[in-house]
């Protein structure tokens, strides 16, 4: 390896896990802070539902278990499991739960994408970025697919030992440990630069509603919402509030507290 390509390594693995890191949560506080009106995935399901549908459900399921997969497979250390599962045990694990995920996310993906390129209202709508961003995603896919023969050739688990050490040092600041990666084969390589890089673009591309994703999880613990209705049932009828009685302009005046006896509309 030369000066510019160990460079390269040293940056790439040591320091930009960090950029993206800081740019990831600066940048969606901040999309947060100033639009959250855009804080959404703009569904096109009203412009043509066709094979959306059998898409995005493959392609979330398939992602969900591909994030927790990664997140717990890289980051839960080796002495919490050693007991129960030896890494080649593990590594075998995550291949065949990583490829039946990724082939699920695959064909999901792939439905998407063909229907972004195919329909003009869709392309349109969504504009240049989607499509890249699309694109993107597919190739970072193909990649984590193309990762799995290089892992079963190596079965005694030690390219996942390698991989889990680095990630483990990047999140407890332990920085300049990249030299652990450089026997690592190129696609696992780029995968790695590759989903980084999809972090440091949450903040500014449709990716951000992830958060919500994340957020909807409260609802499983908030305390229960009472909802009632203003309508009032009278001998079986349903009678229209007094309030819808009162013209607009006076309605506004009586909410605002503003409305005076004997003025008249």
């Amino acid at each position: 390896m030369n000066a510019f390509a160990s460079y390269l390594h040293a940056f790439l693995f040591g320091y930009y896990p960090y950029i993206c890191l800081v740019v990831f949560v600066v940048g969606s506080l901040a999309r947060f802070e100033r639009g959250q009106y855009g804080w959404k995935s703009e569904s096109s399901q009203m412009l043509r539902q066709g094979t959306l549908r059998w898409g995005s459900n493959l392609f979330h399921v398939g992602i969900l278990f591909l994030f927790a997969g990664h997140f717990g497979g890289l980051l839960t250390p080796h002495w919490a499991y050693e007991a129960f599962i030896t890494p080649a045990q593990k590594q075998l694990l995550a291949v065949s739960a990583g490829g039946i995920a990724g082939s699920l996310c695959f064909v999901g993906l792939t439905l998407l994408l063909h229907r972004r390129i195919t329909d003009a209202r869709v392309r349109a709508a969504g504009g240049a970025g989607d499509l890249a961003l699309l694109v993107l995603l597919w190739v970072q896919l193909v990649l984590g697919l193309v990762t799995l023969p290089y892992s079963l050739s190596h079965a005694d688990g030690t390219v996942m030992l390698a991989l889990s050490d680095w990630a483990q040092r990047v999140v407890t600041f332990r920085v300049g440990d990249a030299a652990g990666l450089a026997a690592v084969a190129w696609p696992f390589k780029i995968h790695l630069v590759l989903g980084m890089t999809l972090f440091l673009l949450v903040p500014f591309t449709r990716l951000v509603h992830v958060w919500s994703g994340f957020a909807s999880v409260a609802y499983l613990v908030r305390p229960r919402q009472v909802v009632r209705t203003r309508r009032v049932i009278v001998r079986g009828e349903i009678v229209p509030p007094a309030s819808a009685t009162i013209s607009p302009a006076r309605d506004w005046r009586a909410a605002a507290g503003t409305e005076q006896p004997g003025v008249a509309d």
